[in-house]
């Protein structure tokens, strides 16, 4: 096969480099070395990266815990007031069973998430604030519980992020958080 580039005459690969392309590579050497150790420190002293612990769960035992939460949980016009710190919410397409919920502000709740079929997107926002959101990956087969604090009031949006079928744009649920 043959390319149709011409390849430069005589013996290009042995010619010595010119000293500005050896201080241009030395720069983007320099340049991507800096990058990589910021990613590797901004990883593991950032204090951005999701918390929390993963547990090996049957879809139909996660179920059973959902169940018993909801029905131990205050049903208001707002939604679901847990009974106490823990907040189940299942992922299935094409919404979030366990949600609507209704929290109060300063509260450590402990999220426990899953999923009944596909991997979903648990993306949670403030309505007012697009750019104020944490992504998570719910999979099947897996509880993640995740503890998080809310400081301000307001509704929370649930969204899928991760496509996950033909209604995945009606997946939708809300946290309504109120002033503790």
């Amino acid at each position: 096969m043959t390319s149709p580039i011409k390849p430069p005459d005589g013996n290009w690969w042995d010619q010595p480099v010119n000293r500005r392309e050896s201080i241009w590579l030395g720069l983007g050497v320099g340049w991507s070395l800096i990058l990589f150790g910021w990613m590797s420190a901004w990883t593991r002293v950032g204090d951005q990266n999701p918390i929390g612990e993963t547990f090996r769960v049957e879809a139909e035992e996660f179920r059973e815990k959902l169940t018993d939460y909801k029905e131990r949980a205050e049903d208001t016009d707002d939604g679901l007031v847990p009974p106490d710190q823990d907040v189940y919410i299942q992922a299935m397409r094409f919404q979030w069973d366990g949600a609507p919920v209704v929290l109060e502000t300063g509260t450590e709740y402990d999220f426990h998430l899953n999923s009944m079929d596909v991997q979903h997107g648990f993306s949670l926002r403030p309505e007012d604030a697009l750019s104020k959101q944490i992504n998570l990956q719910v999979l099947p087969g897996y509880e993640w519980v995740v503890p998080m604090t809310f400081d301000e009031p307001g509704t929370y949006h649930i969204i899928c992020n991760e496509f996950c079928g033909q209604g995945h744009r009606s997946m939708h649920g809300t946290i309504v958080v109120e002033e503790g």
